[in-house]
């Protein structure tokens, strides 16, 4: 099943004197329960690209359909209740509250859903288990390593049970152990939960993972390959 299309995808700025043409004429499907990887040099268009696919920027040109729906004829108000609903993020830089423990954290995407607590409580448990955090409920961001706070981050990115992930640069500041780790977790999901997870990357690891490579320079598509 279709999760993810674009057509036509254009995304153009105009703060200098030359346009920059950041995503250029990107024609793109993904399936429910796809592992892929955008990869790409620097200012290629990678991370443009994944912000129009999450609804965190609008096209200057084409559409982005999400589950059947064109995100980019919703209002703002109602593409924020959608991201809410169906798309889940992971940052490079965690983007975890600091005052919250590590459950309260996951908690707080299903907490603006109006989970009841009862559910929200034991959903967070599960998924920082699952991420192997089970023992670090109580912890604060302050007191996790980065590794820790980046499994947190992917907790509380799953734990609402979202159609698909976008991940920009997951593992930037992760170790090796760390970023191991934190793809087998995501794999294991993907299996399990058939949940879709888009990553935009520099790391072979995650590449070495991923089971299509998108390839974009100039912000078109270079390549697009199985593996």
């Amino acid at each position: 099943m279709k999760i993810i299309e674009t057509q036509n995808l254009h995304k153009i700025y105009n703060g200098s004197e030359i346009p920059v043409h950041a995503v250029n004429g990107i024609d793109l499907s993904i399936e429910q329960g796809e592992f892929t990887a955008i990869v790409g040099p620097s200012g290629s268009g990678k991370t443009t690209f994944l912000n129009l696919l999450g609804g965190l920027d609008k096209p200057s040109e084409g559409e982005v359909i999400i589950d059947g729906i064109n995100i980019g004829e919703l209002s703002n108000k109602q593409i924020i209740n959608f991201r809410l609903k169906n798309i889940g993020f992971v940052f490079q830089a965690y983007n975890l509250i600091p005052v919250l423990t590590a459950k309260e954290n996951v908690e707080f995407i299903m907490q603006m859903q109006k989970w009841n607590k009862k559910e929200r409580e034991q959903r967070a448990i599960e998924m920082l288990e699952a991420v192997g955090l089970g023992d670090r409920l109580k912890s604060r961001p302050g007191k996790m390593s980065g590794g820790q706070q980046q499994r947190v981050a992917v907790a509380r990115a799953l734990a609402s049970r979202p159609k698909f992930i976008l991940a920009d640069e997951p593992t930037a500041n992760l170790d090796s152990a760390s970023t191991e780790n934190l793809l087998s977790i995501m794999e294991e999901l993907n299996r399990k939960e058939n949940i879709t997870f888009v990553f935009s990357t520099h790391d072979q690891r995650v590449v070495n993972k991923a089971r299509r490579i998108i390839t974009i320079e100039d912000g078109k598509i270079k390549e697009d390959k199985g593996q």
